[in-house]
């Protein structure tokens, strides 16, 4: 099961939000010298960034309904 650290930070952006789910399942990481992103080449990040996204997704933010038929 996938574990979340404490109480996460307010986010105002969905950009803001990205960014925070992407760098708490280690995908990617500020760079020590530049401050740029780098990916983390983590093959199994993908994975918990979808169950962090679907466990807390942005404040306003409605999933997507498939069509009716």
């Amino acid at each position: 099961m996938l574990m979340t650290k404490e109480r996460r930070a307010a986010i105002r952006t969905v950009r803001g939000w990205a960014i925070a789910a992407l760098q708490e399942a280690a995908a990617i990481r500020k760079c020590e010298y530049h401050g740029w992103m780098q990916d983390r080449a983590d093959p199994h990040a993908r994975e918990r960034v979808f169950e962090i996204a679907r466990l807390d997704p942005p404040p306003g933010f409605r999933p997507r309904r498939p069509p009716a038929r």
